[in-house]
């Protein structure tokens, strides 16, 4: 790994040390798409075995960062802190991304040609990715994870409140690697605070593949305006709950509740709920009594304000607004076009639900809502690559090109053809 940089006064520093990480990216990266799967799956449990005896230790690099961040809003430190049962979960994802098939090297679609040739594709890595993220520790070992068990080498860039922790779940991924006689460089930390070491990783296209920036609107805006890279990312995270006038009453209440109050710092989190008129006036003072019991501020259209006492005024920047914060917004619509018409207008294409009991209701809202996750009566919080089955995410996905929605082992990967012959020549 190259040199730890704590104090840089020259760009050309900063371009040398992001450079040299790059180049030993690449070398690892190499020699990882060699690697089997035994190997890879090696790692991953050696590394979640030196996450549970590294348990204190990770705590203690925790506590500093919490410390150093105080002052912080409420949202970003409870995504900074680390307890014993995030830890404990983060050992469970990288036993769970082990678990997972190994998708590189599958072949698919092969078929002869009326040459002869037999054409088909094989998934293969993508190669180096380069992942900047904010406050979320965890990020470190879900990422780094994944990244391994795709044979790719990974460059993380978490943000200078999470330095200690992510340095220390960092040591713990790389002892992984060298327990299974792995490049340890396949996982790297960018041990700089300098804020010009991303604007370098951003321009590192000799060596690096791909960018997932995890973070705020500031953040993802920063990498889409500077990456000369290809980029995997979520710009909002504006999520809706619709509750249509055939739901069941209990049921939208439970599901509602949940997408908002489970957690309030994610980008699955719902931020705006729509109610159909026609069952407004039965599903909203018991929902509303609720959250504001949790403390959640609502602010709602004027329908909204007829039947919630305590509500203020909804302004149009509430519709276009993610809180990632106890702060909900509430409009009453009239009916599912209206519902779809809002979503289109205000939402982030990342998840919406709708909570009904007509079928054909549920089935044209999951074809005309045009969002990375559509749900049915269940919470927007599903929207997750552990809920999903992944193992684990690398980070959500709006776009449309190369993967969408929670990017888990397949996301990480490509496709390259391959012809088979038998001296074929073409005619």
């Amino acid at each position: 790994m190259a040199a730890t940089v704590k104090s840089i006064d020259q760009a050309a520093d900063v371009a040398r040390y992001v450079r040299g990480l790059g180049a030993q990216a690449r070398s690892a990266a190499r020699d990882l798409a060699r690697s089997d799967t035994a190997s890879r799956n090696r790692a991953l449990t050696a590394t979640a075995e030196a996450i549970r005896a590294g348990r204190a230790a990770l705590l203690a690099a925790n506590r500093q960062d919490l410390d150093a961040g105080r002052g912080l809003a409420s949202a970003l430190a409870d995504r900074l802190e680390l307890t014993e049962a995030r830890i404990e979960a983060m050992a469970v994802g990288l036993e769970e991304i082990a678990a997972l098939p190994d998708p590189i090297g599958e072949v698919t679609g092969v078929g002869y040609r009326p040459s002869g040739i037999q054409v088909g594709r094989m998934r293969v890595p993508l190669g180096v990715v380069g992942i900047i993220y904010e406050s979320r520790p965890n990020v470190t070992a879900d990422a780094g994870g994944l990244c391994l068990k795709a044979g790719n080498a990974v460059i993380l860039r978490g943000g200078s409140e999470a330095l200690h922790s992510n340095r220390a779940i960092a040591a713990s991924l790389r002892a992984g690697l060298t327990e299974a006689a792995l490049p340890a460089d396949a996982i790297q930390v960018v041990e700089t605070t300098d804020r010009r070491a991303v604007g370098e990783l951003l321009r590192l296209d000799e060596f690096v593949d791909i960018i997932v920036p995890r973070g705020g609107k500031g953040l993802i805006e920063r990498v889409m305006a500077e990456s000369r890279i290809p980029i995997i990312k979520h710009l909002d995270g504006i999520c809706h709950v619709f509750i249509d006038e055939r739901a069941d009453p209990d049921k939208a209440i439970r599901v509602a509740y949940n997408a908002k109050t489970q957690r309030y710092g994610t980008c699955c989190t719902m931020e705006t709920l729509l109610v159909d008129r026609a069952i407004a006036p039965e599903v909203l003072p018991p929902l509303a009594a609720r959250y504001l019991e949790a403390g959640v501020e609502i602010r709602g259209c004027p329908a909204t304000r007829r039947l919630v006492d305590g509500c203020a005024e909804a302004t149009p920047e509430d519709w276009d607004t993610e809180y990632l914060a106890p702060i909900l917004s509430i409009r009453v619509v009239d009916g599912l076009d209206e519902a779809i018409d809002h979503i289109g207008t205000h939402g982030s294409a990342h998840t919406d639900a709708i909570v009904t009991e007509d079928y054909s209701r549920a089935q044209r809202f999951l074809r005309e809502v045009d969002s990375s996750s559509v749900m049915v009566n269940a919470s927007t919080r599903f929207a997750d690559g552990f809920e999903y089955g992944l193992g684990a995410e690398i980070g959500i996905s709006t776009d449309k090109l190369h993967a969408r929605g929670p990017v888990g082992l397949e996301g990480l990967t490509s496709q390259k053809f391959i012809v088979l012959g038998d001296g074929h020549i073409r005619q």
